[in-house]
């Protein structure tokens, strides 16, 4: 889609032409676009049907009620941020009496629309004019264009006298796909650290697997999570210096201790095992989340799993029960959840090389029940946990698991490399636990 296919979808005929397409299914594109190419331009309609499509895929972030008036570009629809996160930060501008604000690299407008929903004006500035046109048809499609100016420039030269925050988004894409290298967005990470140092507060997005060690001393870091999954880093300035902050979504929760904890020590593996969300890992807050519960404690020190023996509830935390701590042992696995019936099962990785899918393909699960394996090690050795969720509620002490009976000639056989998440010490981008469900 260009800018005159884009103006076209503005008119009038334009919008009718795609709102009556909210429904269509892309599987009938074709005989949906030969007849509609009988009434209507063949450019109209090749680009009323592709904003049909980035509207349907946009509902996943921005909701349907939202996603279906607003107007998408391919790569706006994947990079913008999700509703309900761009809505928490744009509370958190809010409540630090932020009033005027300069969003840098705004996309498609997803941030600056949340931003004048919190009440604060702000001038979007992106340097693609297509998107531009796109943010400004979204500010006033929205009903938001008082708020919000949208401005064709290059942010390195836009001058910020007068802001009160700016808040940055450099690319992470180039040529070649994602880049992990804050020196490698499109404004650099550098640049984007001097420019927030020229307003009262800001907040500059980056990828979730930013090293700690390129946390700017003067910044607050702030890993977001949403429906447990990690959608961001957020470096902040003039709220809280040197701090690092997991929040969890919807909530929020937000965890932000005045001072990190030391790693708690590894101990057996009790009745209950705590799964932290992965903000909290990557904020590397595991041992608070350990400090709130009754004798957390990990299962190995390389591991980012808590155990304890009472179940206590966190949001910080999934719970299961475990009613099986076993050295690693496929043909032993095997031979119980055929024994135990077990069909739907949820495989969990941390510290295992064995991938969940080639798990389900050697054991075949078949029955009615349910259970998940986690694939990880204890006090330095491959092991598999069984368990299930926690319930709601917590039920009465009971004991704690099936010790793990002395290691065979096959355990142990695979232990691989952590490929998973770390404790509180570490993780390295995109190392995130695998995990899955077969039925």
């Amino acid at each position: 889609m260009n800018q005159h296919d884009f103006a076209a979808l503005l008119t009038p005929g334009g919008r009718a032409l795609l709102d009556s397409l909210r429904d269509y299914d892309p599987a009938r594109e074709l005989a949906v676009a030969t007849r509609l190419r009988r009434e209507h331009p063949a450019e109209l309609v090749s680009a009323a049907l592709g904003q049909a499509r980035l509207r349907q895929r946009a509902v996943a972030k921005f909701g349907a009620e939202d996603a279906y008036r607003m107007y998408f570009t391919p790569g706006g629809v994947e990079m913008a941020t999700r509703a309900s996160v761009a809505a928490y930060r744009a509370e958190r501008f809010a409540a630090l009496g932020v009033r005027r604000l300069a969003d840098l690299c705004c996309g498609i407008g997803g941030d600056a629309i949340a931003l004048a929903r919190a009440g604060i004006e702000v001038l979007a500035v992106d340097r693609d004019p297509l998107t531009a046109a796109v943010a400004r048809a979204n500010a006033a499609a929205l009903g938001l264009e008082g708020l919000i100016e949208v401005r064709e420039a290059d942010v390195t030269e836009v001058d910020l006298t007068g802001f009160d925050a700016v808040f940055l988004d450099p690319a992470r894409r180039g040529g070649r796909g994602r880049t992990f290298d804050p020196e490698a967005y499109s404004p650099p990470l550098s640049w984007a650290v001097r420019a927030a140092r020229t307003t009262r507060c800001a907040a500059i997005k980056t990828a979730p697997g930013i090293p700690h060690e390129a946390v700017p001393a003067e910044a607050e870091a702030e890993w977001i999570s949403d429906q447990g999954d990690v959608k961001e880093a957020v470096l902040w300035f003039g709220t809280t210096p040197g701090a690092f902050r997991s929040t969890l979504l919807p909530g929020p929760h937000s965890l932000c201790p005045p001072r990190t904890l030391p790693d708690p020590e590894p101990g057996p593996v009790g009745r209950w095992l705590y799964e932290p969300d992965g903000a909290v890992i990557r904020a590397h807050l595991v041992s608070e989340v350990a400090a709130g519960l009754d004798g957390g404690r990990l299962i190995d020190p390389t591991i980012a799993y808590v155990t304890a023996d009472e179940l206590r509830p966190t949001p910080y935390a999934t719970a299961y029960e475990i009613s099986d701590v076993l050295p690693f042992n496929l043909k032993k696995l095997k031979a119980l959840l055929r024994e135990r019936e077990v069909g739907v099962l949820t495989v969990k990785k941390r510290g295992s090389a064995i991938e969940p899918e080639e798990l389900r393909r050697k054991v075949k699960p078949q029955g009615r029940n349910a259970a998940t394996v986690f694939l990880t090690r204890v006090a330095g050795a491959p092991a598999m946990l069984i368990g299930s969720p926690a319930p709601a509620t917590a039920p009465a002490p009971g004991p704690a698991p099936a010790p793990a009976p002395a290691p065979d000639s096959e355990a142990g056989s695979d232990s691989g490399s952590d490929s998973g998440t770390g404790t509180g010490t570490g993780t390295a981008p995109g190392s995130d636990p695998a995990s899955g469900t077969a039925r």
